[in-house]
């Protein structure tokens, strides 16, 4: 499929492109960007998309997305997450290994893959169990999963108790240059946790989790990166504390990254009003000030990137007693538009915003992924967002893909609507 985007303002955050320009589809790849009349000589287009008063952006790529199979089909299929996905202008995404079974062998990762393939839709890149079952106990044969596919390790949210295990899957990961994707938090301090371990959670006789349980995990996690080498990301930080302590492990010249959930970019404790369920997440949702801390983090490069920490809940799950519901919420289709948001919020150029959702994650997940996404370039695959930036969107469950209609911004108007999502040169969403 031959394909003329024309007119459109053409942001690439690698490049630094920003400028009203044309971009000509053939074979599944960018052949051009340019000006009108930039194609090769024997370009004869298909069909032509008017981007006029669009952006035309890099495919999303997005560092965490519960897609609920295998096993957790009743609160989502891949089939329902994945057309969220390019719904949402996500073309890349990542998901955690703690489906039933857990992603623990090569054959549960392969049958995921050709799942997600068969689809046509975005790219998944799956994280392998470090442990097997998840159980923190031994570890998973690493080479044979990333073998399968799998991008990285992680633990998802499972706990880790014992520090040697770790230890040794750090050494284990450090040998064979692969990395290990981690959620700092002390599962004690965490214990039967449901929010934040200050004044809304006292006030509403809710059991905390204080900030103490991510900052003494992290501080464990950079030790650990000290004596092995092994390159990390930290998943999902929720602490002003958390964001100064990697920056500090930056300027050491530590191999870590990390990244923050949409979610928390945006909200604090005081969401959570009257026990509104939909704001039990995981991390659970901390002060005014640490929700500050991320933001600015994120605004100067501390924090790498933005996630949807998309996870969808059932309704009879949610709909229950603050401490009694399943913790999550759907993100997929509100990561562009939250990015948005704070990018107008905190005064910053859309290309620098763009960047934490498209070439920023890329880069995280390496291995050959991340110069294949987040970026729009002659030459590279033609995952492509084109979106409204100025259209305001009111979101309800009847606007959602997604299975999960769980959101704490349900009856929001955000910024941001994706009018095509092309994954491989082809059109996969037209809104």
């Amino acid at each position: 499929m031959k394909i003329h985007i024309k007119n459109g303002r053409v942001v690439d955050p690698r490049s630094g492109t920003d400028a009203i320009q044309d971009v000509y589809v053939a074979a599944g790849r960018v052949v051009a960007v340019g000006t009108a009349g930039a194609a090769p000589a024997d370009f004869k287009a298909q069909r032509t998309i008017d981007a006029t008063g669009l952006v035309v952006a890099p495919g999303l790529v997005d560092l965490s997305a519960r897609l609920r199979e295998p096993g957790f089909e009743y609160k989502a299929t891949l089939e329902t997450e994945m057309h969220a996905a390019v719904a949402g202008g996500v073309t890349s995404l990542v998901c955690p290994p703690d489906t039933d079974p857990p992603l623990d062998e090569p054959g549960l990762v392969e049958m995921l893959k050709y799942r997600a393939r068969s689809l046509n839709l975005a790219h998944v890149h799956p994280l392998g169990a470090m442990t097997v079952q998840l159980a923190g106990k031994r570890l998973t044969e690493m080479v044979l999963l990333q073998e399968a596919g799998c991008v990285a390790f992680s633990q998802a949210d499972a706990l880790m108790a014992d520090t040697q295990v770790l230890w040794r899957a750090l050494q284990y990961a450090s040998t064979f240059g692969f990395a290990v994707w981690l959620r700092p938090q002390d599962g004690f301090l965490a214990k039967d946790g449901v929010a934040h371990d200050g004044q809304v959670a006292t006030r509403l006789g809710l059991a905390g989790i204080p900030a103490s349980a991510e900052i003494i995990a992290l501080t464990t996690i950079l030790q650990l990166v000290r004596d092995t080498g092994a390159r990390v990301h930290l998943q999902r930080l929720s602490t002003a504390r958390g964001v100064e302590l990697v920056r500090l492990a930056k300027a050491e010249g530590l191999p870590v990254s990390c990244d923050v959930s949409a979610h928390h970019a945006h909200l604090s404790e005081m969401d959570i009003g009257y026990f509104d369920p939909h704001c039990h997440l995981v991390p659970p949702l901390r002060s005014d000030r640490d929700r500050a801390a991320l933001r600015q983090g994120l605004a100067d490069g501390t924090i790498d990137a933005l996630c949807s920490d998309h996870a969808p809940v059932d309704e009879d799950a949610k709909q229950l007693p603050f401490s009694e519901s399943e913790p999550g919420a759907t993100g997929l289709e509100l990561l562009l538009p939250l990015a948005l948001k704070w990018g107008t919020e905190m005064k910053l150029p859309l290309a620098r915003v763009l960047a934490t959702v498209t070439n920023n994650p890329a880069r995280i997940i390496g291995n050959g992924v991340g110069t294949q996404a987040g970026v729009l370039a002659a030459g590279e695959t033609a995952d492509l967002c084109i979106f409204d930036a100025n259209t305001m969107q009111r979101i309800s469950a009847g606007t959602l893909k997604s299975q999960g209609k769980n959101t704490p911004f349900l009856g929001y108007e955000l910024p941001g609507k994706v009018r095509y999502t092309l994954v491989g040169g082809l059109v996969v969403y037209e809104g």
